[in-house]
């Protein structure tokens, strides 16, 4: 079982920078692809940003060039450094890692004030 553990999360103004943190309970390098997605009440999670095991990344055209996903295999633990935020990024954030079957994270909640 793997557990991955998000932080990072909280009230920031529009505007500003947040910087989630998901760490995993076993090493990351095995994972295939590792990434976060987001969700608001009422909608289905919405894919945010990926990291392939080769360092390969993908963004939602909607944070493209304002979002950016790390990831440190020594520390077990994937970024997603978040810029410009907008009150549209408020949301859920989970992160997600695929090795052999797909494990989720809780979720840490992002809040954009205007």
């Amino acid at each position: 079982q793997v557990q991955l553990v998000e932080s990072g999360g909280g009230l920031v103004q529009a505007g500003g920078s947040l910087r989630l943190s998901c760490v995993a309970s076993i090493r990351i390098f095995s994972a295939n692809v590792m990434g976060w997605y987001r969700q608001t009440p009422g909608k289905q999670r919405e894919l945010v940003a990926t990291i392939t095991s080769g360092g390969f990344t993908n963004y939602a055209d909607s944070v493209k060039g304002r979002f950016t996903i790390s990831r440190d295999n020594a520390k077990n633990t994937v970024y997603l450094q978040m810029n410009s935020l907008k009150p549209e990024d408020a949301a859920v954030y989970y992160c997600y890692a695929q090795y052999a079957r797909t494990y989720w994270g809780q979720g840490t909640q992002v809040t954009v004030s205007s």
